[in-house]
């Protein structure tokens, strides 16, 4: 495949408010990414910082009270570009979701069926995204082992199964319509340590089988054993963005630094305060009420911007500063 053939998906100024009673949720704002084939990108940061909320615009699945703003284009391959954001729920089912896009959703044992086995659920799975198909059966079982399933554990009914191997029926599920881009939104939630790093080395093969995956998770060891790049949000923005092994071992912003010094491996030390109400952000920089190193500024609201090559922050007085 040429470089201009290859997929992409492209997402420029991202914005996502909803509207309830009395007040506005600014989910997310003037997010910006690129990601491809053989590449993961890390979306981390505290619960409730935008995002789920994010895949969920991606993938059409937002309520009727959301609001949205920017594009997200996605490119390449054999079929037409498509704008995201815009595009008809019809043309997202048809051509996007499970087919350019693989959703691994958080507790992925609730989305399964409860009174039908896993190979009922992936040999349906198989008939919608190949019709054609005349052994579903054994295409079934094909993909479960690609996801590190053995046919036998298919047999299993959804309160029978583990929760890593829940986590793997999800994941052949979402590789069933081969699609280049994999969502997985919180994938290592509730799953002991092994399981863990069972579920990102599938991963990692994935990316290495010239897939994207795009990591939404607060678990910073988990992007850390796959990421490529990581992007930090924090009130629903983009507030430090660059390779992996910079954003973690030399971050920029004192929020990524708060939130690397309170692993248990590293000070253990929580960042002081709770996250701002989305409904009531604070005037300049969102993260100043928290932050020991705020400066006057600070009372304007930063952007994103290269600090140093290909790592950029939105912060006055970045990490690196005295």
């Amino acid at each position: 495949m040429s470089t201009a053939d290859a997929p992409g998906l492209d997402v420029a100024r991202l914005g996502v408010r909803f509207t309830i009673p009395g007040a506005e949720v600014a989910a997310v704002s003037d997010v910006s990414f690129r990601i491809q084939p053989g590449e993961c990108l890390a979306l981390v940061g505290e619960s409730g910082c935008g995002k789920s909320v994010l895949a969920a615009a991606l993938l059409g699945f937002l309520p009727a009270n959301a609001e949205v703003a920017g594009r997200a284009t996605l490119s390449g391959g054999d079929l037409p570009p498509v704008e995201l954001l815009t595009a008809p729920d019809q043309v997202l089912a048809r051509t996007v979701r499970g087919r350019r896009i693989g959703l691994v959703p958080q507790s992925p044992a609730a989305h399964l069926t409860p009174v039908r086995t896993a190979r009922s659920q992936l040999e349906e799975t198989v008939r919608a995204h190949h019709p054609g198909e005349k052994r579903p059966r054994v295409a079934a079982e094909r993909v479960a082992v690609r996801a590190g399933l053995c046919p036998t554990d298919l047999d299993r009914y959804p309160h029978e199964l583990s929760g890593g191997m829940a986590q793997r029926v999800a994941t052949a599920l979402a590789l069933v319509g081969e699609p280049w881009l994999l969502i997985a939104d919180e994938p290592t939630t509730g799953l002991d340590r092994a399981l863990v790093d069972a579920l990102l080395d599938e991963l990692r093969r994935l990316i290495a089988d010239h897939r994207a995956v795009l990591l939404i998770t607060h678990d910073l060891a988990a992007a850390r054993r796959i990421a490529d790049r990581i992007a930090v949000m924090y009130a629903g923005r983009f507030i430090e963005v660059g390779p992996a092994a910079d954003v973690l071992g030399r971050p920029l912003h004192p929020y990524t630094r708060g939130l690397i010094d309170s692993l248990p491996d590293r000070a253990f030390v929580p960042i002081p305060g709770l996250p701002p109400l989305l409904t009531d952000l604070p005037a300049g920089c969102p993260f100043r009420p928290r932050c020991s190193r705020a400066v006057p500024a600070c009372q304007h609201r930063p952007s994103l911007a290269e600090h140093i090559a290909g790592h950029a922050v939105a912060c006055y007085r970045p990490c690196s500063s005295p």
